[in-house]
């Protein structure tokens, strides 16, 4: 009888968390440079909180530091100028969504590209956090995508785009599926693999997702005042999958992913000092 497999985000996130509390003691010891990470909130959000409190717990647990700057939307350009030109922040993040997003791109580029963890400005030296971490966690579990049939639900700023860049990158003959998608049914269910960030609850179904398949749920959406997935709940009573826990599963590692970026680039800072 064959039992489901999970794609345990949260035991990987340990694992990484260990290593990079080695890396930052090691800052810390040989150059005397303690990494900080500056967060830019802009709404009282409680999901939104909650994100930027997880950041602030990771950090404490690697000891590095972060400070959350909490301005309204007019004072971000501001905060952001300052914070460029501050030589003890090393990464800078602006968390999103803002309450006028039409000026996330703008917003975005003006971090400066060697300060720019999260990844979201056209010119950041780093890879976005979020689609690192399902490479990551695919290769943790030796997920072999060579010569398999990969689909990617959702093309959006965050997630599916630039994933969609790093597998092409690596070689990966990657599928998108988007709204615009003629019979996107079909096209899940021919996947091997099947990353989804739609954001669209019950996107991916018992009769779209085929027998074996390897399920990453990226996806992000409120429903009845609780954070779900894209996958529905009837796939976790299968057994024959291999998938994302509903709890930890790439969330740990993209927090993890992060603070990598935020560490080389107080790395970086030092060699060029």
């Amino acid at each position: 009888m064959t039992t489901m497999k999970y794609l345990d985000g949260k035991e990987l996130a340990g694992y990484i968390q260990e290593r990079q509390a080695k890396a930052v003691r090691g800052l810390r010891q040989q150059w005397k440079i303690i990494p900080k990470l500056a967060v830019i909130q802009t709404t009282d959000n409680p999901v939104i909180s909650k994100y930027v409190a997880l950041k602030q717990v990771y950090g404490e647990d690697i000891q590095a530091e972060v400070a959350v700057h909490r301005v309204s939307q007019a004072d971000v350009a501001n905060t952001i100028t300052a914070l460029n030109d501050d030589d003890s922040v090393h990464g800078i993040i602006l968390q999103l969504p803002l309450d006028d997003p039409a000026q996330t791109d703008v917003m975005c580029n003006m971090i400066s590209p060697s300060k720019d963890v999260d990844a979201l400005g056209e010119k950041s030296q780093f890879v976005p956090a979020t689609p690192n971490a399902i490479l990551w966690l695919l290769a943790a579990y030796n997920i072999e995508l060579s010569g398999k049939n990969v689909v990617l639900v959702g093309r959006g700023k965050l997630v599916g785009a630039p994933l969609e860049k790093l597998l092409i990158k690596e070689g990966v003959d990657v599928r998108v599926v988007e709204k615009e998608t003629i019979n996107p049914d079909d096209c899940i269910q021919e996947a091997d693999v099947i990353i989804s960030a739609a954001g669209s609850p019950g996107v991916l179904r018992d009769t779209n997702v085929k027998y074996g398949a390897v399920v990453v749920d990226a996806g992000v959406a409120s429903e009845d005042g609780k954070t779900v997935g894209d996958a529905s709940d009837e796939l976790y009573e299968r057994s024959d999958l291999t998938i994302t826990p509903k709890r930890g599963g790439v969330g740990p590692v993209t927090i993890c992913s992060l603070f990598e970026n935020l560490i080389i680039a107080a790395r970086n800072s030092q060699t060029k000092a």
